[in-house]
C-alpha cells in the first residue's frame, strides 16, 4: 500500500497546473488511502490560485526556491527532506526531463521513481515505456507499466465545483449565443499574443451574427477593456460583474459559452475544462505539448500554416472559417 506520493513539476504557470488535473484526479481515485505531495520550482497553485477546483495535494516545502534549476540544490536536497520527519515516499512521479532536476529530485529517497529523464534511464525499474506529448496519458500508462497496476483514467467534471460558481455563471451568463474571447498572454518570456484588432475583428463578426462576445480579462488590463468596448459595445466582460474572482468562476463561465478563441495561455486551459469547442492560436509555443488534449478542439499553428513562430502571420479569416 502506498502511503506517501510526491509530484515534481517544474513548470511555474496557471496553465501548466492545469494541465495536471487529470493526472491527479486519476492517482488520487486509485491510492486513495495515500497522501499526495506537490513539490514545484515555482508556488503550489493547488493551494492557491487553483484551490477551489477542490483537488487537495499537500505541499512539500523544501525551503529551496526554484527547485531543481540550481546545481548547489544536489548538495542540500536531502539533508532539508532528513528535517521534515518523513521517511521516504513510496513514489515520486518526475514530471520534466531535465538531467540536472532529475539528479536533484533522485536526493529525496523513494521505492519508486518515475522519470521520463534520459530515456527513462533513472526509472527504478527498466521497462518498455511510451512517449507522447499528452504528459497525463502518458504518465499513467508507464506508471501502469511501472507498478503493474490498471489506473482508470479520471477527468475533471464540473461537478466539483462549489455550486456557487455554477449559479453565479448562469447569472452573469443566462442565455446561449455566446461566444468567448481570451486575449492576454500571462508569461510574458515569448510572443503568444495576437494583435488585439484581429480579436476585435473577430467579435464584430460574432456580433453580425446575433451572438455576443464575451471577453476574459483581468480588470487591471483597462487600455484594452476600453478599446473593445469603444468598438464592440455589445461586448461582455462578465468577471467584471462579479464579487467571485478566481479561475474557479473563469471554468464555470465558459460552460455557459457555444464556443471560445484564446491564444496558448492559462485562460486557454481554464476554458478547456468545460468541455466546449475551442479554437485556440499557437506561435512559439508547442502545440502538440500545450494545446488542451480534447476532440472539439481546432487548433492553429504558425509553424504549420505559416512556417513560422510569428504567431500574427495567423490572419482573421483563418480563425473565420472554424467559427461557425
Amino acid at each position: 500500500m502506498f502511503k506517501k506520493i510526491l509530484i515534481y513539476n517544474s513548470g511555474g504557470g496557471l496553465g501548466d497546473s492545469v494541465q495536471l488535473f487529470p493526472l491527479i484526479l486519476s492517482l488520487k481515485n486509485h491510492f486513495k488511502s495515500s497522501d499526495f505531495y506537490y513539490l514545484g520550482a515555482h508556488e503550489n497553485h493547488f493551494l492557491g490560485k487553483l484551490k477551489n477546483y477542490n483537488i487537495e495535494i499537500k505541499t512539500l516545502n523544501l525551503e529551496l526556491k526554484y527547485f531543481g534549476f540550481r546545481w548547489w540544490h544536489l548538495l542540500i536536497t536531502k539533508k532539508k527532506f532528513s528535517s521534515l520527519n518523513i521517511e521516504k515516499f513510496d513514489l515520486i512521479i518526475d514530471l520534466q526531463s531535465k538531467l540536472r532536476n532529475t539528479l536533484i529530485l533522485k536526493k529525496i529517497p523513494s521505492s519508486y521513481f518515475y522519470s521520463s529523464t534520459f530515456n527513462y534511464n533513472f526509472c527504478s525499474e527498466k521497462k518498455d515505456y511510451l512517449n507522447s506529448n499528452d504528459i497525463c496519458e502518458k504518465t499513467i500508462l508507464n506508471l501502469e507499466k511501472l507498478l503493474n497496476i490498471k489506473i482508470k483514467k479520471i477527468d475533471f467534471n464540473l461537478e466539483i465545483l462549489n455550486q456557487k460558481y455554477i449559479d453565479e455563471a448562469k447569472k452573469l451568463l443566462p442565455n446561449n449565443n455566446y461566444i468567448g474571447f481570451s486575449v492576454t498572454q500571462g508569461n510574458e518570456y515569448r510572443k503568444k499574443s495576437w494583435e488585439i484588432k484581429n480579436f476585435i475583428s473577430l467579435a464584430k463578426k460574432v456580433v453580425e451574427t446575433n451572438r455576443i462576445p464575451v471577453f476574459f480579462i483581468e480588470k487591471h488590463n483597462t487600455e484594452i477593456v476600453h478599446q473593445i468596448k469603444s468598438e464592440v459595445p455589445n461586448s461582455l466582460f462578465p468577471e467584471h460583474n462579479s464579487n467571485l474572482s478566481d479561475p474557479a468562476l473563469v471554468t464555470a463561465l465558459s460552460s455557459r459559452l457555444k464556443k471560445a478563441i484564446s491564444i496558448d495561455n492559462g485562460i486557454m486551459h481554464m476554458m478547456s475544462l468545460s468541455k466546449i469547442p475551442l479554437i485556440v492560436l499557437f506561435g512559439p509555443t508547442n502545440s502538440k505539448k500545450f494545446a488542451p488534449k480534447q476532440n472539439n478542439i481546432t487548433v492553429l499553428d504558425s509553424k504549420k500554416l505559416y512556417n513560422t513562430d510569428d504567431i500574427s502571420k495567423i490572419t482573421v479569416e483563418d480563425v473565420l472559417k472554424y467559427i461557425d
